[in-house]
């Protein structure tokens, strides 16, 4: 069984992505590891290199600014990766820039990968997602976040990147944009993606939103009502609710964690829940379901 990984990433260090704790916590159990590059000013490719890595390929590209729309330059950047695996392997792990594995899933992941090896229905996998929320203490379980998503996907040529790289779909013709494809079907892993996107030093993640919102808002407009929403630094104050995390980082972002030189101060009274998302916490507090969630797959039983 051969696994190759690949992931995206341009000016990681200027936008506080933990982009080598992320390669470093995989590539124990890849065969290979393609990191798409894009034209980057703040020693990212160098960053890579210095992981010193014969698994890892870099791939250089150059991002195409004018796709203002959905993320798409997501999705493109993520294919570039799916096609530049190894036509050999037999599973993708695709892992974004602020995502990192724990240590003690990587035998989970190989053994339900190898066990599921001959079952074609099985078009990939759904991992549980923590996200983390304002520092590393805290994450956010609500429908605000999503809980689980695709990250594992047979080496099947016609699955591609969704939208703007959150999940996958199958197409007949990849290369019409128009498509809307097919929803894979997966099975739920018992492992996890510890997610860190919105776990940085407040001025760090400004910066970080307002690159972000460039790949989805048609001008640069939306800066503005941003800068005056949040001021000199981001607020954390877009939350409906928080949990405290008891559980412990991956070895491979430790450090990080500990260099947090910030402070957040959780106030469950200043959540911004509607009453429909009060209800659905509600539900969710006596069912243990979050319902009417968006699923971008559709989950085997058994």
């Amino acid at each position: 069984m051969k696994i190759s990984a690949f992931t995206y990433v341009r000016n990681g260090n200027t936008f506080g992505y933990p982009f080598i704790e992320s390669i470093k916590s995989l590539l124990p159990i890849v065969d290979e590891y393609i990191v798409v590059v894009g034209d980057s000013t703040d020693g990212t490719r160098e960053a890579v290199e210095q992981i010193g890595d014969s698994k890892i390929t870099i791939v250089d590209t150059i991002w195409d600014d004018t796709l203002r729309k959905g993320g798409k330059v997501f999705a493109q950047q993520a294919n570039i990766g799916l096609d530049s695996a190894s036509g050999e392997s037999d599973w993708l792990f695709h892992l974004q820039a602020d995502e990192v594995i724990h240590e003690k899933d990587l035998p989970i992941i190989q053994q339900t990968l190898a066990e599921n090896l001959f079952n074609k229905k099985v078009d990939g996998f759904l991992l549980r997602f923590i996200n983390f929320f304002g520092d590393f203490n805290h994450y956010c379980p609500s429908r605000r976040f999503h809980q689980r998503e695709i990250r594992i996907i047979r080496n099947d040529r016609s699955i591609r990147s969704y939208k703007d790289s959150m999940g996958f779909r199958k197409f007949v013709a990849p290369q019409k944009i128009n498509e809307k494809g097919t929803k894979l079907l997966v099975k739920q892993m018992e492992a996890t993606v510890y997610h860190y996107s919105w776990a940085k030093p407040p001025q760090k993640q400004k910066e970080k939103n307002i690159e972000f919102g460039k790949k989805y808002h048609p001008t640069d407009d939306f800066i503005k009502d941003f800068e005056a929403r949040h001021g000199d630094a981001y607020d954390y104050r877009e939350y409906d609710y928080l949990n405290v995390f008891t559980g412990t980082h991956p070895a491979a972002i430790q450090q990080v964690v500990k260099a947090q030189d910030w402070e957040f101060s959780y106030d469950p009274s200043k959540n911004n829940m509607s009453r429909k998302e009060k209800v659905m916490k509600l539900l969710e507090m006596l069912t243990g379901k979050q319902f009417f969630i968006y699923k971008n797959y559709k989950v085997l039983k058994g």
